[in-house]
């Protein structure tokens, strides 16, 4: 599977932070993350890749819907076992599942849900790009909060901007933990 590569490299990178942060700054609020946690980031990715595994077996998924699950944005084990789950549930699915996306934008509480047309892959592919998004903001918090961590200069960097940097002999000069 071409994306699990990707998707195993952003629960890598995860499972570093997951690995050597202690468990206040985990579950501290940033004012970098506006009052939000590293653990509460590592939640939402977690929570969307779980939406997308139980929306392979229903046909269905709705990210909305997520259970925000404190358990993982406050206990470090949970969230590693988590990954783990994800990880085996992806390893055996088949990308051209045709699947139904349940969409909700209206703010006046109507839920007038749309569905969209979608595949396993696509959404793997959204959910890869979505947790690198959320990785740059973890990255803002580790700073803030545990600097001691080193990161690979490429967590929370996106793919297309490593390579741009690398051409353009940015990436290279970055410091360890930028």
């Amino acid at each position: 599977m071409k994306l699990l590569e990707p998707t195993q490299e952003v629960f890598s990178q995860l499972k570093l932070v997951l690995k050597n942060i202690r468990k206040e700054e985990y579950n501290a609020r940033s004012e970098s993350l506006s009052g939000s946690s590293i653990g509460q980031h590592v939640r939402h990715i977690v929570e969307f890749y779980q939406c997308l595994i139980q929306g392979y077996e229903s046909g269905k998924i709705n990210y909305d819907h997520r259970q925000r699950n404190k358990l993982i944005e406050e206990n470090i084990s949970y969230a590693e076992n988590c990954i783990h789950e994800i990880l085996s549930g992806i390893e055996t699915k088949d990308l051209k599942r045709k699947l139904k996306m349940e969409i909700d934008y209206t703010f006046s509480g109507s839920e007038e849900v749309e569905m969209v047309d979608t595949t396993f892959e696509r959404e793997l592919v959204y959910n890869i790009e979505h947790s690198v998004h959320h990785m740059a903001l973890i990255k803002i918090g580790v700073k803030e909060l545990c600097n001691y961590i080193e990161l690979p200069a490429s967590f929370g960097v996106a793919v297309s901007t490593i390579k741009h940097q690398e051409k353009t002999h940015v990436y290279s000069h970055l410091p360890a933990n930028c």
